[in-house]
Order: structure tokens, then sequence, then C-alpha cells
């Protein structure tokens, strides 16, 4: 296979495994239940746990969070892909996700594959600066979509800082692109201080 076939193959390998739509999947499996009907319509992990359980949500939880993974490792290790061909391999199952054409190009929100994504880029360096930065900021910031541009942001500077690939930072503000306009909903307001439950504003 020439390298313009191995390129293409793992490009659509990447798109293909981020628009899998489990939570769809598993919560008509499990509760009869369309998962765009339930809470806000976000078909992702999180009304999966709503709507049909803990196992259900966890279910889909590490499937999303493995259809980011693999594509990568795939690129990586099968086709041996670097630079520019792997960032195309880490932004396209965000891509996927985010506007599924198994969902009418109205996917989730992204977040779980493109976490995925950068344990199969960097294991746990990136995604411990995003999980850490997203828990903070999710305690001390409203509403929630602020937290993760905020983990965004540290995960861009873990990027440019620890990682050699170059290419991997246009990478990362490819799937930023894709997220922010997924959350954009939720970024309308600005960033304020969260006030403790139950305080009467």
């Amino acid at each position: 296979m020439n390298p313009a076939s191995e390129i293409a193959l793992a490009a659509l390998t990447a798109f293909v495994s981020g628009s899998l739509p489990f939570a769809s999947w598993i919560l008509r499996l499990t509760a009869k239940r369309d998962v765009r009907a339930v809470a806000d319509g976000n078909p992702g992990a999180t009304n999966v746990f709503r709507a049909g359980g803990a196992a259900a949500g966890v279910a889909v939880l590490l499937l999303d969070v493995t259809k980011g993974v693999l594509p990568v490792v795939l690129a990586q290790e099968v086709f041996g892909l670097d630079g520019w061909a792997l960032a195309l391999a880490a932004a396209l199952p965000v891509v996927g996700a985010a506007f599924s054409p198994l969902l009418s190009f109205r996917g989730g929100k992204a977040l779980a594959v493109t976490l995925g994504t950068w344990i199969g880029l960097t294991t746990w360096t990136v995604p411990l600066v995003a999980l850490v930065t997203v828990v903070i900021a999710t305690l001390l910031i409203e509403p929630e979509g602020w937290a993760v541009v905020a983990a965004l942001t540290a995960m861009l500077l873990a990027v440019a800082l620890w990682v050699p690939d170059r290419w991997l930072v246009a990478a990362l503000l490819a799937q930023s692109v894709v997220l922010l306009w997924k959350l954009r909903t939720h970024l309308g307001a600005p960033p304020r201080r969260r006030r403790p439950r139950g305080r009467v504003p």
C-alpha cells in the first residue's frame, strides 16, 4: 500500500470510528429510549447515565474514549504515520463524533473522544492536564462550558511544551474549533465565579 493510500485509509478509519453513536445504540438497547430525547438531547454518556443507569453510562463513556484511542494508535503503529498525517487522524474522530452521519450530522459534544485521542497520542500526559484543569475549573467557574475552555487552554500549553511533534498543536486547534462550536450555547454568558449551591443570588 502506498503512503497516500495509507493516509486515506487511516483518515477514513478515524472519521468512521468517531462517528459510531454508542450512546444512541446502548440506550436504545438497554432502556428502549432515544438519547436525543433525554435532558438537553446530547447523544453522550451523561444522558445515558440519566436515562439508562450507571452501567450503561460507564459503557458508553469507555466506548467513546476508545473510539478516539484506537484510530490514533492504528495511525501510529499500523500505518506508521506522523506529522500532519497523524494530526489528521487525531482530528477526524472528533469531527466524526460531533457531526456523525449516523445521527443526521447532529452528534455529541465529542469531549470523551477528544480525551481518547490524546490518550492514544501521549498516554496520560495531556489527558491528565485536561482532567485536573476541568475539575478545578468546574468547581470555580460557571457556566460549565468555560471549564472546557480552560481545559483546552491548559492542553494547548501542555502540547506546545511537552509534545515534540508540532503538527499535534494543529490537531488540538482543529479539535478545539469543533468543541467550541458544539459548546457555543454554553458559552453565551461570560464566565463568573461559581456560587455555592443553595445561596440566594
